[in-house]
């Protein structure tokens, strides 16, 4: 018998995300996102918090203040539902450098509006990374590379200071103005 105390999750509809740059007024968004993101990605990586029980925020503090780097925010009405980073902006290729939606908003399309939104804000080369056990991620970078570019193209490349680590796999394709 079902328990009825509990409110069972219902499909969300397809997303209606608002997508916007972000700048300093988000930082505390942003860093609350943050770690949500790389206890994500720990399961792939391996990585572990430092002693305080913190993840490396090196790319936050980037996005959020380097010239050659951008945040965007995803919400769903007040409720911040995901993030990307891009960086390399001074010359192609752009790299989306981080990417996180929440649990509670995937599989509703915000992830897809999200990136698709984005890339259409600096039109040309790209390159993302992801690893390749992370099969939703895998998934979904190729299918977002072959909407863009029927000649996409996937590599692995070692991570750099950490021969210990599975190479990523680094996939390129190039967007065009709409």
């Amino acid at each position: 018998m079902p328990d009825s105390t509990r409110t069972q999750r219902q499909p969300q509809p397809p997303s209606t995300a608002h997508v916007r740059r972000a700048g300093p007024d988000d930082r505390a968004v942003l860093e609350r996102l943050w770690p949500l993101f790389r206890h994500d990605l720990s399961r792939f990586t391996g990585t572990l918090p430092r002693p305080d029980g913190t993840f490396r925020s090196e790319r936050l503090e980037a996005a959020l203040t380097d010239a050659g780097w951008a945040a965007f925010l995803a919400h769903h009405g007040d409720s911040p539902v995901g993030f990307a980073f891009v960086r390399s902006l001074e010359r192609p290729p752009f790299v989306l450098n981080s990417f996180f939606v929440v649990a509670g908003a995937r599989r509703t399309g915000t992830g897809s509006q999200l990136v698709h939104e984005v890339l259409a804000s600096f039109p040309g080369r790209w390159e993302v990374a992801f690893q390749e056990a992370n099969t939703v991620a895998r998934h979904f970078w190729r299918a977002v590379a072959a909407f863009h570019d029927r000649r996409w193209s996937e590599e692995r490349r070692a991570v750099p200071g950490q021969p210990d680590v599975p190479p990523d796999s680094w996939i390129g394709f190039t967007v065009h103005r709409r």
